[in-house]
């Protein structure tokens, strides 16, 4: 079984890699990826479960092994998980945990007020990414947690970057959405008919 080695890498860099690897390996039915932190690890189970294949995660010290593998029936065509959504795809950032500038408190509070109220968008409302300070909104006990939370039940999607939890200490603190990379990230951009960064 082939071994993909990606210790060391920066995001996204181990998703790449398992990307080129599918791309580079259609017929392939079983591969196994090893990195050396856990925000990576989420990252690519994501990515393997979303080309069709079911993933096991095993922690060996500071390894993670994540071992993909699909039947001869599954086609060779990307599995997508995306929910049917409305043709209107808003994505909404959030790179921090205030909204605005001058007075913190302030700013803390119109986010609050701002994330209760974004459901009012409706169903063009597609996905929710919160990077750098912004991932703070996300932890279990914020007062924003809720709201979030909230969103996620009614279907939107909502992505968190695990580098910038991994950089807050705040990986096993994060009480809602998926562990995303700058690929995702990216890639959400792109498809998104409109993107709003608060």
């Amino acid at each position: 079984m082939e071994t993909l080695n990606c210790r060391g890498l920066d995001c996204p860099q181990p998703v790449l890699r398992t990307k080129d690897f599918i791309e580079a390996n259609i017929r392939t039915l079983a591969f196994t990826v090893v990195v050396d932190n856990a925000a990576a690890a989420q990252n690519v189970v994501r990515f393997v479960e979303s080309q069709g294949f079911s993933a096991s995660l095993d922690q060996n010290d500071d390894d993670f092994e994540i071992k993909a593998a699909r039947s001869e029936k599954t086609t060779d065509e990307s599995v997508s998980k995306e929910p049917a959504m409305s043709n209107e795809k808003t994505l909404v950032l959030i790179p921090k945990n205030t909204m605005g500038s001058g007075d913190d408190v302030l700013g803390a509070g119109l986010m609050l007020n701002f994330l209760n109220t974004l459901n009012e968008m409706g169903e063009t409302l597609w996905r929710v990414v919160f990077l750098n300070g912004g991932i703070k909104l996300t932890i279990e006990g914020a007062k924003t947690l809720p709201a979030i939370q909230q969103l996620d039940a009614q279907g939107v999607s909502i992505l968190v970057c695990g580098t910038c939890l991994t950089h807050f200490n705040l990986l096993d603190q994060k009480g809602v959405g998926e562990t995303t990379n700058m690929l995702d990230i990216v890639t959400s951009m792109q498809l998104a008919n409109k993107v709003i960064s608060v």
